[in-house]
C-alpha cells in the first residue's frame, strides 16, 4: 500500500501490507545517527539496563472496550441462569426466590454446565473461520451478529407473557446455543486481535525523559497488553451484580435486557473502528499445510527441521513437489506445538478455578450471609482482580525488572498453579470448619437454614484464585498469542480455551463427591493434584523461559534493521492514514 493507494484504504490493516509497530522510527542514537543496528541491545545492555513495556496504540484500547462489552453481556446473562431454570415463576416481584420454569436443580445444573462447555468448544469453529477464511475482524463482526440474535431470542421469551405461554424453556435452549456459538467466535479472535495491535517483534533501546536508557521489549509489552485485557474482562463480569438484583426485584426480562443493550455499543465500536485495527489476513489452506508438514515430519528422519525446504532440496529432492511451506513456517509450527504441550496442564488449573462458580456458591448457601445473596459472593474474584492487576502491572512487574528479575511465562504460570492449590487447600479448611459448626454440622445442605459460620471466611479463597489468575490465566492468554504463528493465532488461542472443556469433564467425574459430608475431600484432592502438578510442570518446561525472547523473534518481519527502515519508509503515509481516519 503505497502512494495514491493509501488514500483509498478501507478496512482492517493487514500485517503483510503495512507494519504499524511502535518502534520509534524518529528516534536516533546518542551520536545522532539513525542506524538501527546501534539501537539493538548488546549482551552488556541486557545486563545493565532494565526492561520496560512500550506504549500501546489506540486500537488496542478499542479491542479492550469490545471485550468489556462482550463480557458484560456474557456474565450478566449467565448470572441468573440457574434460578431462571430451577425455580417456578413467582406470583409477583420483588420475589423472595425468583424463577421462571421450575425444572429443578438437576436440569438447571445440566443446562448451565452444557452452556459453559459449549462456549469453550465453539472457539475452535471461530478460529478456523478467522484463520482460513475471513480474518479476525470480519469473523468478530459475523459472530457478533449471531450473538445478538441469541440475545434477542432469550430476552423476548423471558417476558412475563413468554413465561406464562411456555416459551421460556425452548427460547432458553435455542438462545444459549446461539449465544454460545457467538461468544466462541468472538472469544477465539478478540484476544489475538488485541495482540496484533502491537507490531514490534524485536527489543530496542530507548532513552527516557529522565535520561535513563532502557530496553523496550515485546515480552514486557505483551505482558502489559494482556494484563489490561484481563482487567477489562473482570470489569465487565461485575455486571452479574446488577442482573441478579434485577432478577430478584423486577424480573428476568429486565436482567436480560440490560446486557442485551450493553452488547450494542460493542458492535458499534467494532464497526466504527474498522480502519484502525491491524489484522492478519486469512492464509487459506493453513490447516492442510500444517497437516502435511506434520505427516512428512513422521516420515523423514530428523523431524520437522528435516522438513525445511532448504534441507529437503539436498536430502529428499523428490519430496519438494509436495512442499508448500518455507523454513520460517517450520520454526513457527515447532513453537506452536511446544505451546500446546504447555496448555495440557491447564485443565487441572481450570478445575480449581471452576469451583468458584459452582461448589463455593453452594458452600456460601450453607453459611451466614446476612442480606447478601449467596451467588453474589463470586464477584469477590473480579473485584480483587480489578484492584490487583494495575498494582502488578505498574508496581510489581516493573519493580522486578528494575532489579534484574525477568519473570518469564513458565515461571509465572507455575506461580499461578501454586496459588490455585493454596486456594483449594484453604477452601478445604473452611469446608471442614462449616462441618464442625452447629446446628447441622456435616449435613448443612439438608437443614432449614445455614450453619452458624460467616460466609466472610470465603473471601481469601476468592482472593487466592484471583492471584492465581494474574499469574496463570493472563499469562496463558499471552503465551497462546506469542507462540502461535501469524496465520494460526486464533486456532492456538482456541486450543488454550479448550482446556476449560476438559476441566468440565473432570468436574463431571467428581460429581459423586460433591455432596455432604465429602466436600472436604473434594477440595483436598483438587488441591493435592494441583500442588503435585506445579513442580512437575516447571521441571518439564522451565527451559522454555531461557529461549522465550529468541522464540518470540521467529517470524516474517525481518531483522531489527529491516523493521526500522520499514518504519522510516511508511512513517509519512501512516500519519496520512491517521489523518484520513480522523
Amino acid at each position: 500500500m503505497h502512494g495514491e493507494e493509501s488514500a483509498k484504504y478501507e478496512g482492517p490493516v493487514a500485517i503483510d501490507e503495512k507494519p504499524a509497530g511502535n518502534m520509534p522510527y524518529n528516534d536516533m542514537t546518542e551520536d545522532g545517527s539513525s542506524d538501527p543496528s546501534d539501537m539493538e541491545p548488546t549482551d552488556e545492555d541486557w545486563k545493565t539496563m532494565r526492561e520496560v513495556a512500550d506504549a500501546l496504540p489506540v486500537s488496542a484500547y478499542l479491542v479492550i472496550l469490545i471485550e468489556f462489552c462482550e463480557r458484560f453481556t456474557f456474565y450478566g446473562l449467565s448470572g441468573p441462569f440457574q434460578n431462571y431454570v430451577q425455580y417456578p415463576n413467582p406470583p409477583s416481584y420483588p420475589a423472595a426466590q425468583p424463577g421462571a420454569m421450575g425444572r429443578g436443580q438437576q436440569t438447571a445444573t445440566a443446562l448451565n454446565t452444557f452452556f459453559q462447555f459449549w462456549c469453550y468448544i465453539t472457539p475452535i469453529l471461530g478460529a478456523i473461520v478467522a484463520d482460513q477464511y475471513l480474518g479476525k475482524y470480519r469473523t468478530i463482526v459475523l459472530f457478533a451478529c449471531i450473538y445478538l440474535c441469541g440475545l434477542l431470542i432469550l430476552t423476548l421469551t423471558s417476558i412475563p407473557a413468554g413465561i406464562e405461554s411456555g416459551a421460556a424453556f425452548p427460547g432458553y435452549v435455542v438462545g444459549i446455543i446461539i449465544i454460545g456459538l457467538g461468544t466462541g467466535g468472538i472469544k477465539s479472535n478478540v484476544s489475538p486481535l488485541i495482540g496484533e495491535q502491537y507490531r514490534s517483534r524485536t527489543p530496542y533501546i530507548k532513552t527516557l525523559p529522565s535520561g535513563e536508557r532502557v530496553i523496550v521489549t515485546p515480552q514486557a509489552t505483551y505482558q502489559k497488553i494482556f494484563n489490561m485485557f484481563y482487567w477489562g474482562i473482570n470489569l465487565g463480569s461485575l455486571s452479574a451484580i446488577a442482573t441478579t438484583e434485577l432478577e430478584k426485584n423486577v424480573g428476568f426480562w429486565a436482567a436480560y435486557v440490560l446486557p442485551t443493550i450493553m452488547f450494542i455499543p460493542g458492535i458499534i465500536v467494532v464497526v466504527s473502528g474498522r480502519k484502525l485495527y491491524i489484522s492478519a489476513p486469512p492464509r487459506g489452506s493453513i490447516f492442510l499445510e500444517a497437516g502435511k508438514l506434520m505427516f512428512m515430519s513422521l516420515k523423514v528422519k530428523g523431524g520437522m527441521d528435516a522438513c525445511k525446504p532448504s534441507v529437503l532440496q539436498d536430502t529428499h529432492p523428490e519430496k519438494m513437489a509436495a512442499v508448500t511451506w518455507d523454513d520460517v513456517f517450520v520454526d513457527e509450527m515447532k513453537r506452536t506445538l511446544k505451546a500446546c504441550v504447555v496448555f495440557c496442564w491447564f485443565p487441572i488449573y481450570w478445575l480449581c478455578y471452576n469451583q468458584m462458580t459452582t461448589n463455593l456458591i453452594s458452600m456460601a448457601a450453607t453459611m451466614e450471609t446476612g442480606n447478601v445473596p449467596n451467588d453474589i459472593m463470586q464477584n469477590i474474584d473480579p473485584i480483587a482482580l480489578i484492584i490487583m492487576i494495575p498494582i502488578m502491572d505498574r508496581l510489581i512487574y516493573p519493580g522486578l525488572r528494575r532489579v534484574g528479575i525477568h519473570f518469564r511465562p513458565i515461571a509465572r504460570i507455575a506461580t499461578g498453579f501454586f496459588f490455585a492449590s493454596v486456594a483449594m487447600a484453604y477452601t478445604a479448611g473452611i469446608q471442614s470448619k462449616v462441618y464442625n459448626s452447629p446446628p447441622y454440622y456435616n449435613y448443612p445442605s439438608q437443614g432449614d437454614g445455614p450453619n452458624y459460620i460467616s460466609a466472610g471466611y470465603q473471601v481469601p479463597s476468592y482472593v487466592f484464585i484471583a492471584m492465581s489468575e494474574i499469574f496463570a490465566a493472563i499469562t496463558g492468554y499471552e503465551y497462546a498469542y506469542k507462540k502461535a504463528p501469524e496465520s494460526m493465532k486464533s486456532l492456538v488461542m482456541a486450543l488454550f480455551l479448550l482446556a476449560n472443556c476438559f476441566a468440565s469433564i473432570l468436574n463431571f467425574a467428581l460429581v459423586s463427591v460433591t455432596v455432604d459430608p465429602k466436600l472436604v475431600w473434594l477440595y483436598t484432592g483438587i488441591s493435592a493434584a494441583m500442588f503435585i502438578a506445579t513442580p512437575i510442570f516447571y521441571f518439564c518446561h522451565h527451559k522454555l523461559d531461557k529461549t522465550d525472547v529468541e522464540q518470540d523473534a521467529i517470524g516474517r518481519r525481518g531483522s531489527v534493521a529491516d523493521a526500522y527502515q520499514q518504519n522510516h519508509v511508511y512513517a509519512a503515509e501512516y500519519e496520512a492514514d491517521a489523518k484520513n481516519v480522523a
